[in-house]
């Protein structure tokens, strides 16, 4: 899958020995110049709906679990390979330092009614939920929140650069 950007964190060091690991799979579902994300209210931004493929899955049953997980989304199909965006974060957990992320972005359809979510307790307490929204305005609201909000996730970056991304190359 091509290369879409490689970012480095400031506090991440990509030449650590103490490196994880993990591959995520990120949906793109548009409807015109709607697109279905999250809304994070302890970050206040929008993300695309996916997240990290498990040890041995498949990078699609990934992104498809992930999708119905997260927004409930039904009739998935037409699933074609967009992009991939690396990045380097710092970690803090089992001896690691530094996460080495890649992030497999795929566009699909979905139906237009989404059932119901299974979150996981943090994705709960974090008061995520699918939302459908103009394209546009999920960029501007970003670049909002990255201007001017203190409680920002080390994601919004990746998901602002991806969605600009998307208008160039799908709208």
């Amino acid at each position: 899958m091509r290369l879409l950007k490689t970012a480095i964190h400031p506090d991440a060091d990509p030449n650590s020995s103490f490196i994880f690991s993990r591959q995520a799979a990120r949906a793109i579902v548009l409807n015109g110049e709607n697109i279905l994300m999250l809304y994070t209210e302890r970050y206040h931004d929008y993300t695309l709906p996916g997240g990290g493929v498990d040890e041995g899955e498949d990078i699609i049953k990934g992104l498809i679990r992930e999708l119905t997980e997260e927004t409930g989304a039904k009739g998935i199909a037409d699933i074609v390979p967009f992009g991939r965006y690396e990045e380097f974060r710092p970690w803090y957990k089992n001896n690691f330092n530094t996460i080495h992320m890649n992030s497999y972005c795929f566009t699909c359809s979905v139906h237009d009614e989404l059932g119901k979510t299974q979150l996981e307790d943090y994705e709960m307490h974090n008061g995520m939920r699918p939302v459908w929204l103009n394209i546009h305005d999920a960029i501007k609201h970003n670049e909002n929140t990255i201007k001017n909000s203190d409680k920002k996730g080390l994601s919004i970056e990746r998901e602002t650069f991806l969605l600009k991304v998307i208008i160039d190359e799908l709208i």
